[in-house]
């Protein structure tokens, strides 16, 4: 995986094959940060990464220049390589090793954009859960989105705040708002 823009542009990371992860691909990166660029200022944006995984989405906000980045995952493993890898590039990333679920149910900082990358097998309603979870305890500033990353196969279009779908190749994009 690599950083594809901002100040680490180019920096290729390699995460230990052991963690248990599905980096979401360069080309759907790209894309997902076109569409991001349009929307904000990503050099003011706060940014909460839920099942951050390797931490890929993480580095390119912290790259972009992103006021704060929050990681939350809850392997060890992936959280511990997420501080080394933030570490190394000295990027201001906030790691965090919790179940999502908890850290949601307990957090009360608002966000610019929250991303979640669960695994592609959840059930509709685990995905929905994480919304509803945002929704319910207001974690978004006022224009702020939550996007869900989910197998093209997923829908998740029938959620009232849903309001956004694009699909690259076998994955998808699901964006929501208040």
């Amino acid at each position: 995986m690599r950083i594809i823009s901002g100040t680490y542009k180019g920096r290729r990371i390699s995460a230990p094959k052991k963690l248990p992860v599905r980096p979401t691909t360069d080309m759907s990166k790209e894309s997902l940060f076109n569409i991001l660029r349009n929307r904000y200022s990503l050099t003011r944006v706060t940014v909460l990464d839920l099942f951050s995984g390797t931490g890929n989405i993480s580095y390119e906000f912290a790259s972009r220049g992103a006021e704060a980045v929050t990681a939350v995952d809850g392997n060890a493993g992936c959280a511990k390589f997420i501080q080394e890898t933030a570490n190394e590039f000295e990027m201001n990333i906030n790691v965090i090793k919790s179940d999502v679920y908890s850290y949601l149910a307990r957090e009360s900082n608002k966000y610019d954009i929250i991303f979640a990358d669960p695994p592609y097998d959840f059930e509709t309603d685990q995905f929905t859960k994480i919304v509803d979870y945002v929704m319910d305890n207001e974690l978004l500033l006022p224009d702020g989105c939550l996007i869900i990353e989910h197998s093209k196969n997923t829908n998740l279009e029938d959620h009232p705040t849903f309001f956004e779908i694009r699909k690259y190749g076998g994955s998808a994009f699901s964006f929501f708002s208040k």
